[in-house]
């Protein structure tokens, strides 16, 4: 991330909530410095927002994009602790990590450190997750705080830094089983035509190359 992007994330609220169309608020900030996005795509930030992004780029302010969605007061999930059946599926759609609990046990939503991102709603397949307005009348930044947006920046890089590690560790099992069925190809195959067992090891050493190649790219 450059130095402006920088800047433009840090005056973003970091609710990690996918609306301006990007993945993150940071790629959102990207965007912008790229001049691929326009400043008018973040409900969250709402007008104050706006106006913190048209500063900073020296555009021209412009009213949100209702294709984005629309400014409002600040939301909190709820789980209705009857119905939920700890399916673990809001832990891993929340990119704050905001939600406790784990399989097949009831979960709760940290309130403090909830961004009302909306993102476990659809996940739920029970429907249990709702939205409480939190803040009133007050909007945009003014249901947010310089505070909320720094924890929940933390918390969403802590939380992107284990997920990462998990894939990393997932895709090293995977190599590992590729590598032994490698290993042992006939013992691992109900197959015996030479011909069909050098296919599955051509398949599975591309496959192999596929993944390394990955891995590398992240360390590099």
């Amino acid at each position: 991330m450059n130095l402006l992007a920088e800047r433009l994330n840090a005056a973003l609220p970091q609710t990690q909530c996918t609306r301006c169309g990007y993945p993150d608020c940071a790629a959102y900030a990207q965007a912008l410095a790229d001049g691929e996005a326009g400043i008018n795509q973040c409900p969250p930030g709402g007008a104050e927002g706006i106006a913190r992004l048209a500063l900073i780029t020296g555009r021209p302010a412009l009213p949100l994009n209702p294709d984005n969605g629309s400014e409002g007061p600040r939301q909190m999930a709820v789980i209705d602790e009857d119905w939920c059946i700890g399916c673990t599926l809001c832990l891993d759609a929340c990119p704050v990590d905001a939600i406790m609990g784990s399989n097949k046990l009831m979960h709760t939503v940290i309130e403090s450190c909830c961004t009302g991102c909306e993102l476990c709603i659809p996940v739920c397949p029970v429907d249990c997750i709702s939205l409480e307005n939190v803040t009133g009348e007050r909007t945009g930044w003014a249901a947010w705080s310089e505070a909320d947006a720094g924890l929940a920046r933390k918390r969403y890089e802590i939380h992107s830094y284990r997920r990462i590690l998990d894939e990393g560790k997932n895709r090293k099992r995977l190599e590992e089983k590729a590598e032994a069925a490698l290993a042992d190809l006939p013992g691992h195959s109900q197959h015996t035509d030479p011909v069909v067992l050098d296919q599955k090891r051509a398949i599975i050493e591309a496959a192999l190359a596929r993944s390394r190649a990955r891995r590398d790219a992240g360390n590099s």
